[in-house]
C-alpha cells in the first residue's frame, strides 16, 4: 500500500471530512476526493459511508484504519531510527482522571524533559470510555483500572491506589456495605470500575443504593459527598490533592476492595514516544512504581 494514501484516508477519519482534511494535509478538497476514490477502487471496498455531507467509516474502512495507525507510526518510527536517534511525534493518551491529576503530571513532566520533540495529546474517561476510544484508535495507550477486559491488548502494571469510602463528616462511622443499602451513592457516569467495585460491595452485603447521583470530577464528587448528598469511593492520593478534602469522612475497605491498579494498556508495536514513557514509569529496579 502507498503511505500516501494511507495517510490521506487516516487524515480524512481524524478531521471528520475531506474539507477539513484538505486544509491539514493543504490540498484542495477535490484531489483528496479522487485520492480516496481511486483508492477504494484499488481495494476494491468503499471504506466510507457517505451520510449527507458527512462521511462514515464502513466496516472495511474501520478494519484498514487499525492497519494504517500500526503501518504509520512504524513508518515514522523508520524514520526516526534512521535520523538523529531523536524520539519525536504524537503520543496521543487516554487516561483516567485519577491518574490525569494525581500520578501523570511528574511523569509527562520527566517526559518533556527529556524528549521535548513529543507531543502529548492527553484524553481522560472512565475505563470502559478509553478501552472503546483504543478499540476506534483515537488513542494509542490508555491508563485504566481493574477489573477490565484485557482483549488482545497489551498492559502492564502502573500505578497501585489505595481507595477509601467518603462520606459526610458528623456521620456514624461505616464498617458494612448493608449501611449504605438505601442511600445515595456519587460516581462517575457508568463505565468507572471504581463505581463498579463499589456497587459489588454492596450487592455483597445484601443492600443496593436508593440512587445514583454521576458526576464528571472528582472535585464535583468530593464537594457533593461534603454537603451530604451520599458516599463514594475514591483513591487516596486524589482525596488528598482534592479542594474539599477536609470536609469528608474517610472510611477503609476491606482488604479486597481497598487495594487497586491501574494499568497502561496499548495495541500492537508501542510506538518510540510510548517506549520513552513506559521507560519513565519504571524504577531503578525495574519494577512497576508504586
Amino acid at each position: 500500500m502507498d503511505l500516501d494514501d494511507l495517510h490521506i484516508f487516516r487524515c480524512v477519519v481524524r478531521e471528520g471530512g475531506v474539507t477539513a482534511a484538505a486544509r491539514r494535509l493543504h490540498r484542495v478538497p477535490s484531489n483528496v476526493t479522487t485520492r480516496i476514490k481511486q483508492f477504494e477502487e484499488r481495494l476494491g471496498v468503499a471504506l466510507f459511508r457517505r451520510e449527507g455531507r458527512s462521511l462514515r467509516l464502513t466496516e472495511s474502512g474501520r478494519i484498514l484504519l487499525g492497519h494504517a495507525e500500526a503501518l504509520l507510526r512504524m513508518a515514522d518510527l523508520a524514520e526516526q531510527e534512521l535520523r538523529s536517534g531523536v524520539v519525536r511525534g504524537a503520543l496521543r493518551l487516554g487516561s483516567l482522571e485519577s491518574a490525569a491529576g494525581a500520578r501523570l503530571p511528574p511523569i509527562l513532566s520527566a517526559l518533556h524533559a527529556q524528549h521535548p520533540d513529543v507531543t502529548i495529546e492527553l484524553q481522560t474517561g472512565t475505563t470502559q470510555t478509553l478501552l472503546r476510544r483504543m478499540e476506534r484508535f483515537e488513542v494509542e495507550a490508555a491508563f485504566v483500572s481493574e477489573p477490565f477486559e484485557r482483549g488482545r491488548l497489551a498492559s502492564r502494571p502502573a500505578f497501585e491506589e489505595t481507595l477509601v469510602l467518603i462520606t459526610g463528616r458528623g456521620g456514624p462511622p461505616v464498617r458494612r456495605a448493608a449501611e449504605l443499602g438505601g442511600g445515595t451513592l456519587v460516581a462517575f457516569p457508568h463505565g468507572c470500575s471504581y463505581r463498579q467495585r463499589l456497587i459489588e460491595w454492596l450487592a455483597e452485603g445484601g443492600a443496593a443504593p436508593e440512587r445514583i447521583l454521576e458526576m464528571s470530577s472528582y472535585h464535583a464528587i468530593v464537594a457533593c459527598v461534603a454537603a451530604g448528598t451520599g458516599a463514594a469511593i475514591v483513591p487516596a492520593e486524589v482525596l488528598d490533592h482534592a479542594v474539599m478534602s477536609t470536609a469528608v469522612a474517610r472510611h477503609p475497605l476491606p482488604e479486597h476492595l481497598r487495594r487497586n491498579r491501574t494499568h497502561l494498556v496499548w495495541s500492537g508495536e508501542p510506538s518510540a514516544p510510548l517506549q520513552a514513557l513506559m521507560a519513565l514509569l519504571l524504577d531503578a529496579d525495574g519494577r512497576a512504581a508504586a
